[in-house]
């Protein structure tokens, strides 16, 4: 079994593990109490780096023996948990507003993790892998139940020589709330102004039209399940599952694919002032080669955690995760690490 599936194999067994909401830790679920002894972590939230916090939790364990137990829930969930207090951490790709920190009087750090490309996959037997052109107002369209078919004009007016069949065109999006949404949508909000007024950008938006899946996982699994679809997914999921992922027309006019140097270089123009938050959008990002669906994606901790031995177990973690090693096993998994500037300020703002 290949690398990639063997981790998105390993993922669903843990979510089927783990379906259900957590009731409130008690003290023998704190870090530092676990029933082996060794400290335990618990957290919830973003489907979009779940294979690689797979990953990364496994390693950790295996190096330090702290445990870290992760629901893949979607980032509305994880932020949802994270201020119910119910999870030691969160994990999103959609920071949280204003309103959701004022929840939480303020007491949450945005820390970036890696980053990330959300792919637009579809399902077009006749086409085989065939890589589809769009850009962004096309992709608003689409979702808005504006353009209906495959051998539309507007698709093949970006698509020259391509074979497209008279078909329609079945929707699918996440049915749960989504930090991958909130990217897809930030992105359609930027391009689209029709979109911005009509949907806008959130990790649950009222779509015009279409199936729902949940998680990364659903969506991948309508779209192959479902001839003539389109959907959209963190980028290992189609590649593990053999879907396509299209090029998208960026802010300087070009089509790029994701791969890990289009998502480095749409990272490479985000210039952070000393107080940030971290909390930063790099959709439509300027650069000839800046993939436009790409995004950082964030743990959730407290600033002022009230037990000392999970907030040094949290934050030795996170120290752990910037290291070199750690953020070369992202690239294994199709996510690119991040930038070293950033590295060293997230080390300065927030490693203790």
């Amino acid at each position: 079994m290949p690398r990639t599936a063997r981790y998105l194999t390993c993922l669903t067994l843990l979510a089927l593990g783990c379906v259900g909401e957590r009731a409130p830790r008690s003290d023998a679920d704190s870090a530092g109490a676990g029933r082996s002894g060794g400290p335990v972590l618990t957290g919830a939230g973003a489907t979009f780096p779940a294979p690689l916090y797979t990953k990364w939790f496994d390693a950790y364990a295996k190096e330090t023996g702290v445990r870290i137990n992760y629901q893949s829930i979607g980032s509305g969930g994880g932020i949802r948990q994270f201020i119910e207090g119910t999870v030691d951490f969160g994990a999103t790709d959609g920071p949280m507003t204003d309103e959701q920190i004022a929840a939480v009087k303020g007491d949450v750090l945005h820390v970036p993790t890696v980053l990330g490309a959300v792919s637009v996959t579809y399902n077009l037997p006749s086409l085989g892998k065939t890589e589809l052109n769009f850009d962004g107002g096309l992709l608003a369209d689409i979702f808005l139940g504006r353009i209906t078919r495959w051998n539309d004009g507007r698709i093949a007016a970006l698509n020259s020589g391509v074979a497209l069949p008279a078909e329609d065109i079945i929707v699918v999006h996440r049915s749960d709330g989504s930090g991958t949404t909130f990217i897809f949508t930030d992105f359609l909000s930027k391009v689209s102004p029709t979109w911005s007024r009509q949907v806008g950008r959130a990790t649950s938006v009222n779509w015009p039209i279409g199936l729902g899946g949940k998680g990364n996982e659903g969506v991948t699994q309508q779209v192959k399940q479902s001839p003539g679809s389109i959907g959209y997914v963190e980028l290992i999921y189609a590649l593990s599952n053999g879907l396509p992922s299209a090029k998208i027309r960026n802010a300087a006019g070009v089509l790029v694919q994701p791969t890990l140097k289009s998502v480095a270089a749409a990272a490479a123009g985000a210039h952070l002032p000393p107080e940030t938050d971290f909390r930063v959008s790099i959709t439509h990002a300027p650069g000839r080669d800046s993939y436009p669906i790409s995004s950082f994606t964030w743990l959730l901790i407290r600033k002022e955690d009230p037990d000392p031995a999970r907030a040094k177990t949290i934050h030795d973690f996170v120290a752990w995760m910037l290291e070199p090693a750690a953020q070369r096993m992202a690239a294994d998994l199709h996510y690119a690490p991040l930038p070293v500037p950033l590295i060293e300020m997230v080390q300065k703002r927030i490693v203790r």
